[in-house]
């Protein structure tokens, strides 16, 4: 009876997420007046957004990650600021500064363009420790402190992070614990041709859709709240702490030759992201509950940047993505 009153509430749950995921559709025709596919991109900014965390993109300039970013804060009527990263960057330009007041005697403050919904850190590996280190404080305690005020950060808030990986002169790469701060890394890859001809002829047109805001804030915080009651079952919760495991102890799941190959496995946090990350995209999908397809879509994203590798596995050209494979591969689906 127990099993069947489960049932029961999981179906009632998946209707009702049925009807409140519908915004995802309108937000994807929406978004697809500015950006021509890149859909991977969109769903794992979705993703961070509906499962408060934050992304790192990497790829080539040009590949609209900036438009992305931009043409969602539209669609969800939400303040958006750009910060490009450069090495003479201060933490003040990020957050803000205080500033004295001649005619009244005082200080006040001057917030920075942290203070927004959308906060696009273009070429974070550009600037040095101390503006990421500032960055990424705020990313995990959603709040800056100037002077000796605390000032919280607008709701939602999310960062995109992107570094372009052609360039390495003048940059500052990212340790392995801020990396960790990140929910997601995504690697983009160039359109296909027939995208590319679709993008071409979008630029070259007189009259070009703009992006409208077709959901608010208050709808996306909803969203948040809505995707805690997804259904996860048990058997999900052991899978995605095996795959975590896995990237730790691999001589435990008949991985032995990986043992060599990588020099520390997911943080805690990778398996608290992955769980996360997949109820995410069952909501994305307008499921009510988990299936095993929804961890393996996210895990290479939330792991490629929580996997490190030893100078034996550098030697023989194997990237941690190899490894998550080999992992996704060996770890039985239940």
């Amino acid at each position: 009876m127990e099993a069947q009153g489960k049932e029961i509430n999981v179906q009632e749950l998946n209707e009702r997420i049925v009807s409140e995921s519908a915004f995802i559709d309108l937000l994807h025709m929406e978004l697809g007046k500015a950006i021509v596919g890149q859909r991977h991109m969109l769903d794992r900014l979705l993703i961070c957004l509906l499962g408060d965390g934050h992304i790192l993109l990497e790829g080539v300039p040009g590949l609209a990650k900036t438009l992305a970013i931009k043409s969602l804060s539209e669609a969800v009527d939400a303040h958006f600021s750009r910060i490009q990263f450069t090495p003479d960057l201060l933490p003040s330009d990020l957050i803000g500064t205080q500033i004295y007041n001649m005619q009244k005697g005082d200080f006040h403050v001057r917030k920075g363009p942290i203070f927004a919904n959308f906060v696009l850190a273009d070429e974070i590996n550009r600037a040095p420790a101390k503006v990421q280190s500032a960055l990424l404080e705020a990313m995990q305690e959603k709040q800056v402190t100037i002077g000796d005020e605390t000032h919280a950060l607008p709701k939602p808030f999310l960062v995109l992070a992107t570094q372009n990986p052609v360039e390495q002169e003048g940059t500052y790469p990212l340790p392995e614990a801020q990396m960790d701060r990140f929910m997601l890394k995504t690697v983009l890859d160039y359109p296909k041709l027939e995208e590319e001809r679709q993008i071409v002829r979008m630029q070259i047109q007189a009259n070009q859709l703009k992006v409208k805001p077709v959901i608010s804030l208050n709808q996306i915080e909803k969203a948040r709240h809505i995707i805690h009651e997804i259904y996860m079952d048990e058997k999900i919760e052991q899978y995605i702490l095996d795959l975590v495991f896995a990237t730790r102890y691999p001589e435990q799941y008949k991985l032995g030759k990986l043992k060599a190959l990588i020099s520390f496995g997911g943080s805690p946090r990778a398996s608290i992201n992955l769980a996360k990350a997949a109820r995410v995209n069952a909501f994305i999908h307008h499921r009510g509950y988990v299936i095993p397809e929804d961890v393996r879509a996210v895990a290479m994203d939330v792991l490629r940047h929580r996997v490190g590798l030893t100078y034996e596995a550098e030697a023989e050209n194997m990237k941690s993505e190899d490894i998550i494979t080999e992992v996704l591969n060996a770890v039985e689906v239940p």
